[in-house]
């Protein structure tokens, strides 16, 4: 089974920086478009930052642009989400998965933007 598991969340100040990891097992992430998504209490899962598999070709959510950067690592099979001058709304918990037909979800890694 299709296995992804996500790191580097924890609690930071407003304005500060973190950097996701997603590992993927039993999966070859270097064919798929990869995409991280977030999902925030009480609300549905959204898609935050896609990158393609050919060109590294990278959009973003409009909430996100010009603040998070999504990068791949084809070779450690591991999708990276670098995430800059963090907001209190951008507290949720963060997901990896396809940008399309997604599989089985991981965990997730719980970031939390508080002062």
């Amino acid at each position: 089974q299709v296995q992804f598991v996500e790191s580097g969340g924890g609690l930071v100040q407003p304005g500060g920086s973190l950097t996701l990891s997603c590992a993927a097992s039993r999966f070859t992430i270097s064919t798929y478009a990869m995409s991280w998504y977030r999902q925030a209490p009480g609300k549905e899962r959204d898609l935050v930052a896609t990158i393609t598999s050919t060109r590294n070709t990278s959009t973003y959510a409009d909430s996100v642009k010009g603040r998070f950067t999504i990068s791949r690592d084809n070779a450690k099979n591991t999708v990276y989400l670098q995430m800059n001058s963090l907001k209190p709304e951008d507290t949720a918990v963060y997901y990896c998965n396809k940008r399309f037909s997604v599989t089985s979800w991981g965990r997730g890694t719980q970031v939390t933007v508080s002062s």
